[in-house]
């Protein structure tokens, strides 16, 4: 039903009993965070943002590519999370069985209340030893380095308590499988559920790409939030043109009009 109204969208997930909720950049973008796609500014703008997510850059120059991804770290932890997030977190209170999975490396999901996201890409938060991911990190306080956010520079990354190689952020660069654990728990979850919501997503960036496929082909109703057209329109049982802060908070509203705890 392409360009159907919101209360659609709002019927369908009122009724739905299992759902996955899968976000893109679109939505951080909302909230402040750069995409890939947005010029870097202040010392940054003289980099290549593709070149520098690459594990060839890291061994290359290992305190650049700490010291862009600590500016980024700083720059999500002023951001705060958007309405879309909010919506998020409140479909996962009203329908339990909710997974979300993000192919964003910022922790905004969890601040705004999802307990547990499935990072596809990984996340900024969550370091790792080079030489043994097993080796969990600890990331330094942001008050540890003069580098603000809108200046950034070069800062020699931490080393690995357990074994004194360099720490690294725990991300996944350019070239790199997306971790397995991750990528089964959002394919079996999009196998199961009965309604997917893609928001912020281009449809573009594979495998991350393929779970709203994933979902339709195993009989679910996919629901697209997306200013613009993507891959997904083809798919999609309603597509809800608009940003997720735009969009979400109507759609959940509408959903559950007139019950007692909203």
């Amino acid at each position: 039903m392409k360009g159907a109204l919101p209360h659609r969208a709002a019927q369908l997930l009122r009724e739905a009993h299992r759902v996955v909720v899968l976000t893109g950049a679109g939505i951080s973008a909302e909230s402040g965070v750069p995409t890939f796609r947005d010029a870097l500014t202040g010392l940054w703008a003289r980099f290549d943002a593709q070149r520098l997510a690459t594990a060839e850059a890291f061994h290359a120059d290992p305190d650049l590519v700490w010291g862009w991804y600590e500016w980024r770290r700083t720059t999500v932890g002023r951001a705060e999370p958007n309405p879309g997030h909010v919506a998020i977190a409140t479909i996962q209170a009203r329908i339990p069985d909710t997974t979300v999975i993000t192919q964003n490396v910022d922790d905004l999901h969890e601040r705004s209340g999802t307990p547990a996201a499935i990072h596809l890409h990984g996340s900024l938060f969550t370091p790792r030893c080079v030489a043994a991911a097993a080796h969990p990190a600890t990331l330094p306080s942001p008050d540890d380095h003069a580098a603000p956010p809108d200046e950034g520079g070069r800062i020699p990354p931490p080393r690995c308590a357990s074994c004194g190689a360099l720490v690294r952020p725990g991300v996944v660069w350019f070239g790199e499988p997306l971790p397995e654990a991750a990528l089964t728990a959002a394919v079996e979850a999009a196998t199961a559920c009965d309604l997917l919501l893609t928001v912020g997503t281009s449809g573009t960036v594979y495998p991350a790409a393929e779970i709203p496929r994933i979902a339709a082909r195993s009989g679910a109703t996919v629901i697209q939030v997306n200013p613009e057209p993507t891959p997904l329109d083809r798919i999609a049982a309603v597509n809800l043109h608009g940003t997720a802060a735009q969009v979400l908070p109507t759609l959940v509203a509408t959903a559950w009009a007139g019950t007692d705890d909203t």
